[in-house]
């Protein structure tokens, strides 16, 4: 921990570990509710991560910062807090231990965040979190050198959830690795007459589609399946190995049913499952996914195990295709194959739209993340040479843009469908899609995709030869731009964008 919450951090009293089934008691005495489904619904203050009121501290705090962790662990010497210890990863030489501190009158986030990773291990923790959702003012105070974050003002379980991956991301980037805002699976498929395992690991910010594509069977038929793992983060290594972080999946539920998305339909509905922010009629207990009164950010805390396809294993052998989920509306294709340094500068462009999940007030705008990860702490450029070179050191994987939005314009243009994605990723790990050359991009575009009619998506049925040029040039201009701000990036990815 950092030296201040050493020093000072005396609580009135700290609730060693209690059990589960005790915190979801208390989570029922503090306003829960049971479900039809008889799992727990809860209802917070906050509903979304507070990103704008988030300070990466990196030396010393300055005198603003100094007070406000007097004054909060000042606070404390007269409340009880929740502590509760958990692991994050399960790979030997990756394994975390993680700790939470938790105002009692809150045991429903110290619930839903032990859910989130594995059992206990003895020892001393890696990576420390306080959190005091009552305090009058919102902060999050991110101490990575020391492992520590201070989250004040918001009763968020998310914003716990991502203080602890946020330092496992800081910590593998320090130990050479390099950890990914992104989900990870496996599509088996018969090639050659053989069972292949095909390893996927998908980017995207929260709310474009990385968890409805990363749980979804593709419709594949035995002996063919899909084995799911992650959701959220993993740490990949330059041997192409992706190692898991979590035990469970923290998933939207806007409009979530189970025609489209029978798996994640399925574990949201398990006694086990915790939602938060999803309307319930608190008399019968009637589950509306489809009712965003109290927000457009509801989620389900599930646990793996209640996903269908998941196994026992949370970590990849083998990454072979990365796909990197955006939302362009106007030219950008329903799939894009990359290069070694198009996709470096695809995973530096972060090309997505704001989500409910960020910043409620600017969902739907354009906007770029690096990494599609708003976690990385230090240099990012670093980042994107460091997923350049394990790309050069591991020819076999190969890199894809996939777009979720529409082509041809919000107004009139086409949209891409859930089908038409699962479909897109099942010819990737087929090796069935006939590419060509985009010459104005000089990336590859899809000529011919098994089970999909791509006349949809022809750019002519929806502007002229000079209106796409035009719209060619803008986005080439746009992206070159943002590039630019990141002066030690290797030079093969901004060449990339000029072929």
């Amino acid at each position: 921990m950092h030296q201040i919450f050493i020093d000072e951090f005396r609580p009135k009293k700290i609730i060693d570990n209690p059990s589960e089934d005790r915190l979801r008691e208390w989570a029922l005495e503090q306003g829960g509710i049971l479900s039809e489904f008889g799992n727990l619904a809860v209802t917070t203050r906050v509903r979304n991560r507070i990103a704008k009121f988030t300070e990466v501290v990196l030396g010393d705090l300055d005198q603003e910062y100094l007070q406000l962790v007097h004054d909060v662990l000042a606070y404390l010497r007269e409340k009880e807090v929740i502590m509760l210890d958990r692991v994050m990863c399960q790979k030997q030489g990756y394994k975390k231990r993680c700790r939470i501190y938790v105002t009692a009158e809150y045991p429903r986030i110290p619930l839903m965040w032990g859910s989130t990773l594995f059992p206990a291990e003895e020892g001393e923790a890696d990576f420390v979190t306080i959190t005091v959702p009552e305090w009058p003012e919102k902060k999050v105070l991110v101490f990575p050198e020391a492992g520590t974050t201070l989250i004040v003002g918001s009763d968020y379980k998310g914003e716990n959830k991502k203080a602890m991956l946020r330092q496992v991301m800081y910590w593998a980037k320090k130990e050479g690795n390099l950890g990914l805002h992104a989900a990870s699976k496996i599509l088996r498929v018969m090639k050659d007459g053989q069972l292949t395992d095909k390893g996927f690991l998908l980017f995207g910010l929260s709310g474009t589609g990385k968890t409805s594509l990363a749980c979804h069977s593709h419709w594949l038929r035995p002996p063919e399946r899909v084995i799911i793992r992650q959701d959220d983060v993993v740490i990949l290594k330059s041997d192409s190995s992706a190692v898991g972080t979590e035990e469970s999946f923290y998933m939207k539920t806007d409009a979530l049913e189970p025609g489209a998305q029978p798996l994640l339909y399925a574990a949201a509905i398990s006694p086990r499952a915790i939602l938060e922010n999803v309307h319930v009629d608190p008399a019968t207990g009637k589950v509306d996914f489809f009712d965003t009164t109290l927000t457009s950010n509801g989620r389900a805390m599930v646990k793996r195990r209640d996903i269908a396809f998941s196994d026992n294993d949370i970590d990849l052998e083998r990454v072979d295709y990365m796909i990197f989920i955006t939302r362009h509306n106007e030219i950008v294709p329903p799939v894009v194959r990359l290069s070694n340094e198009w996709g470096a500068a695809v995973f530096m462009l972060g090309e997505s739209v704001e989500t409910s999940a960020g910043d409620p007030a600017q969902a739907g705008k354009q906007r770029r993340v690096v990494g599609t990860n708003p976690f990385i702490v230090g240099s990012e450029e670093e980042e994107g040479n460091m997923f350049l070179d394990i790309l050069r050191r591991n020819p076999h994987i190969q890199c894809f843009l996939l777009n979720t939005g529409k082509v041809g314009g919000m107004a009139n243009g086409q949209k891409i469908t859930v089908f038409d994605s699962v479909k897109i990723i099942e010819m990737i790990a087929r090796d069935s899609i006939t590419w060509k050359k985009d010459e104005f991009w000089g990336y590859e575009v899809p000529a011919e995709i098994p089970g999909l009619d791509l006349t949809r998506f022809d750019l002519n049925n929806y502007y002229s030869e000079d209106k796409i040029l035009a719209l060619s040039r803008k986005l080439k201009r746009d992206r070159l731009e943002w590039l630019a701000k990141f002066s030690g990036l290797d030079p093969g990815i901004i060449s990339a964008l000029n072929p």
